[in-house]
Order: C-alpha cells, then structure tokens, then sequence
C-alpha cells in the first residue's frame, strides 16, 4: 500500500493525535477507572487503599520478531506478562498504562491489532482491566512498555519471602510449553539468522500449542487472588524458569525448596523435565502453603525445607539457578 494511504497510513504520515484516537477507540472502558484516557493522567480506584504496580518492556530484538509476531501477539503479551506479575501479589489487575515507541514506517493496523491484542488478552483473562493511558513516539526499533496496577481487595500482599520450612510447594500453569515454542522458532522458521514468517500448516496440533503459549502466555492470573485467601505463605510469576525463579523465591525466604521430579516430569511439556526447569515465560505462579491448604488450580510439586547448602533441590539434588535470558535465549543469534 503507497505511503500515507487513507486506510493504512504510516504511522510517520498521520499525528500522534490520531494514532491514538485510534488505538483509544479499541480499548475497553476499565471498570476501575473513575477517570480514563484523554486527560493528563487517568484516575484508578484503589478500595484497599493500596496499590500494586509492576512494570516490563518489550524491545524488538531481545523480546520478539516481527517475522513470527503480529501486532496482536505483541499486545496481548505485552498485557499478559504484566498482569500475571499483579496476579502473583494476590492483587486483582486494575488498569494498565502503556507507552509505545513505533517505527515511522509501521502502519496503523498494526498499532491498532496490539490495541486489540490489548483488549481481548484483558478481557479475556482480567476482566475490568483496560489500558487507561499512556505515551506514543517515534524510534528505529519498535517498544512497548507497560505498567500495570492492581488492587489487593483487603488482602495483604504475597511476597516472595514468607515461604516456612513444613510448607508445602505448588504451582499453577504449565512448565516448559513457551520455551518449546521459542525453540520451533529458532529451528525452523529462520533463514540463516534471519526470522521468516511462521508457517503453521507445517506444525502439528501439539506444536501449534507451544507456538501459542509463547506468542499468546494464559498465566493463571484469577489463581492469584484465591492463593492469597487460601493462605499462601509466599508467591511469584514463573517467567525466568522454575529452577530460578524457586531459587529466588528460596533465597527471599531464607529456606531450601524440594522439588520432586515425578510431579515435575507430570507437568513438564513433553516430558521435558530440563525444560520445565530452565525455560521461561510460561508465566506461572509458584505458591507455597501450610499443609492440606493448596487450593485447586494449583499442583503439589514439592516442599519447604529448612536452609541448606542448595537453594533448589530436585530429588535431594541441587539444582543449577541457570534460567531465562532474553539476551540470550532470544538475542543470541543477532
């Protein structure tokens, strides 16, 4: 399509106003929101009278393709990676506020598509929340920062560090399916280093799910909330890999978690036990709860032991802290 067409301009040909009357006029109203976009800053409810925030970018590079992600993967990921770390305090997701530095030669249906990638992932997984606000700019390389809020509900936070020798270790989600997507990626739709456009109809149902799950993460996020009323002593997103993120989790809480590898190997995808351990964002929620406490959604896959030499043993072994690097397991080829 030529340059500054009438229904696909660049984004360098139209103004900052009306790439965001467009993106604006795809998102949802916030139901927390007593003041949303188109003012100098929006205002969110906050009935607990605290407010939890998190933050996270996503940079062209060492976070995504544009050869294997849509504007809408980018929007929904951008949501989903934020809202699952609000659901790991055991706060419910409010709002999100998102600034977008855009190439001048993007066009704006893709803009638009991660507005709506935005919305569903929102409304599908957090209803209520909504991107209320934000920034817009011109860069080489396309990033999407977002914050996201949330509201405890009365709750008191659940940090990493309440974990008690005795408890029991569980998880909700799944291990290993978004590092078996990134890995189709790398192995088959490259030219050299050069990404190449996914080709679906040459993966199977199992591998079009693991492709899914790292494009499009579904973290657990309303298990969150019922973790932190079912008591649980300590919680976090699982976005770096189990092994280090229970080392975190470990060394928070000043303890040893034992993991067991009959119950990992259940849940690994694949059967991939080094997987599960070591691949990232599958955006889970590691929880930790008094015994006979777990609620369902989650998985026993262990247990908390007082401090020894290892933070993280599978099987009575210790266990390497290595995980997730985007600058690494995404960027290494650059």
């Amino acid at each position: 399509m030529a340059s500054g067409s009438d229904d696909d301009p660049r984004i360098g040909d139209i103004s900052e106003g009306a790439v965001l009357r467009a993106i604006l006029a795809r998102t949802a109203p916030a139901a927390h929101a007593v003041l949303g976009p188109g003012d100098d800053a929006a205002v969110i409810t906050a009935p607990s009278g605290s407010v939890v925030a998190t933050a996270d970018t996503l940079v062209e590079g060492p976070d995504f393709r544009l050869a294997w992600s849509t504007g809408y993967d980018l929007g929904w990921k951008s949501a989903a990676v934020n809202l699952s770390d609000i659901a790991a305090m055991g706060a419910v997701p409010t709002a999100l506020l998102v600034s977008l530095a855009v190439p001048a030669g993007t066009r704006l249906s893709f803009v638009e598509a991660m507005a709506d990638g935005f919305r569903e992932c929102c409304a599908q997984l957090a209803p209520g929340c909504s991107v209320v606000g934000g920034d817009l700019t011109v860069s080489e390389l396309l990033m999407i920062a977002v914050t996201a809020l949330g509201d405890l509900g009365g709750r008191s936070a659940v940090t990493r560090a309440g974990a008690r020798p005795g408890d029991v270790v569980a998880l909700a989600g799944e291990l290993g399916v978004a590092a078996a997507g990134l890995g189709l990626l790398f192995a088959r739709f490259r030219n050299g280093a050069t990404p190449v456009p996914v080709d679906r109809s040459a993966l199977d149902a199992v591998q079009q799910r693991a492709l899914d799950r790292q494009l499009r993460p579904v973290p657990p996020l309303a298990l969150g909330p019922i973790a932190a009323d079912g008591g649980a002593t300590a919680m976090m997103d699982v976005s770096d890999g189990l092994a280090l993120d229970g080392s975190r989790m470990a060394d928070a809480s000043g303890v040893t978690i034992a993991l067991s590898g009959s119950a990992l190997d259940a849940l690994a995808f694949g059967g991939d036990r080094g997987r599960a351990l070591g691949g990232g964002e599958d955006h889970g929620l590691l929880a930790t709860f008094a015994p006979g406490e777990v609620p369902d959604g989650f998985t026993s896959i262990g247990q908390v032991l007082t401090r020894g030499d290892a933070s993280v043993l599978v099987d009575g072994e210790p266990v390497a802290e290595s995980g997730w690097d985007p600058y690494r397991d995404w960027d290494h080829a650059r």
